[in-house]
């Protein structure tokens, strides 16, 4: 399964303009907040998080929250879904890739059950 998702970097800068770094408790873990230092890595985890709820089928919701999926990085700095993540939704396995660039963070998602 697949899922891709896209976010406009702006966004998330306006939201913690308006609401301040609070704001982050609503879609970030407070691990994902230790490790993300601009508004273009929190509109990436946004968008990876969104990504991954459509690759397994139900979106953001009751059945999967943003706080339902936590991503982390290796010693290289490459995004990953924590164990608890893949093992919470029943996966074998699940990769991400993460891009900015002109204003927008893309992320792309690839489960297998």
């Amino acid at each position: 399964m697949i899922g891709i998702d896209i976010v406009k970097i702006s966004r998330v800068e306006k939201l913690i303009e308006k609401f301040g770094y609070k704001a982050l408790d609503r879609f970030l873990t407070q691990n994902e907040q230790n490790i993300l230092k601009s508004p273009s890595s929190i509109a990436g985890f946004w968008a990876a998080k969104e990504a991954f709820s459509k690759a397994i089928g139900t979106g953001i919701g009751k059945e999967c929250s943003f706080l339902d999926i936590e991503i982390l990085k290796n010693e290289k700095g490459k995004p990953y879904f924590s164990p608890k993540t893949i093992q919470k939704f029943n996966l074998k396995k699940a990769d991400l890739s993460i891009s900015h660039d002109g204003g927008f963070a893309i992320a792309a998602v690839i489960i297998l059950r």
